[in-house]
C-alpha cells in the first residue's frame, strides 16, 4: 500500500502530538511547547543513530505510559508514518466496537490494533520535532540516506517496559510504501 507523505505542521499533527517550531528566547511556557508526559520514569534525552533502514514499514509501535519526542539532528526532511492512540482502559472496554479484537501488550495494558486505512506519512522538514501523544503509533523515523542521527526524548525503560509493536504486514498483510 502506498501513502502519500503530507508535511506535519501543528494543525496537521494535531491528532497524534504536536509540531514543534522555533520560539523567541526568553518567552515562558505555553500551548505551543511541547506538552510532555514524562511521570512514569526517569526521562532519557539522547541522540539515536539509525543506519540502513529501509523507505518502507509494515510494523507499528507504540508507548502506553509516556510521551516521545524525536526531531533530526541535520534538519534534513525525514517521516514518521502514524495512527491514532488506540489504548483501551479496563474500565472502558465495554464500549469498543464488538468487531474490533482487543489485545493485551507484553506490557500489560490493552489496545486495539492500528486501522490500517487510518495510517498517515508526515513529512517533517527543517528546523522542528514532533512530540507524540502517548498511545500515538508510530513507524520511523524514515528517511532515504543511509544512515542519520535523531534526538529522541522518552523514558530510560521506555523500549523495555513500555514498547508495543504491531506486525502489520504479518497481521493484514499490508507491507506500506512512502510516496513524497
Amino acid at each position: 500500500m502506498k501513502l502519500k507523505a503530507i508535511e506535519a505542521t501543528p494543525e496537521s499533527f494535531a491528532e497524534y502530538g504536536q509540531v514543534i517550531e522555533p520560539t523567541d528566547d526568553g518567552l515562558g511556557f505555553g500551548p505551543d511547547d511541547a506538552q510532555l508526559d514524562l511521570t512514569n520514569g526517569t526521562p532519557r534525552f539522547y541522540i539515536l543513530h539509525i543506519e540502513n533502514r529501509p523507505f518502507n514499514f509494515s510494523m507499528i509501535t507504540h508507548h502506553a505510559r509516556v510521551t516521545q519526542c524525536l526531531g533530526s539532528v541535520d534538519r534534513q526532511p525525514w517521516y514518521l508514518a502514524v495512527a491514532k492512540p488506540s489504548i483501551v482502559d479496563d474500565e472502558h472496554k465495554t464500549g469498543i466496537d464488538k468487531s474490533e479484537s482487543v489485545l493485551r501488550s507484553k506490557s500489560g495494558h490493552l489496545f486495539v490494533p492500528p486501522c490500517v486505512d487510518e495510517i498517515k506519512v508526515f513529512k517533517i522538514s527543517g528546523v522542528k520535532f514532533v512530540k507524540l501523544n502517548k498511545g500515538t503509533w508510530h513507524a520511523g523515523p524514515l528517511f532515504r540516506e543511509s544512515a542519520r542521527d535523531f534526538y529522541n526524548l522518552e523514558l530510560t525503560n521506555t523500549n523495555v517496559v513500555d514498547h508495543t509493536t504491531y506486525e502489520l504486514g504479518k497481521e493484514n498483510g499490508v507491507p506500506f510504501e512512502i510516496e513524497d
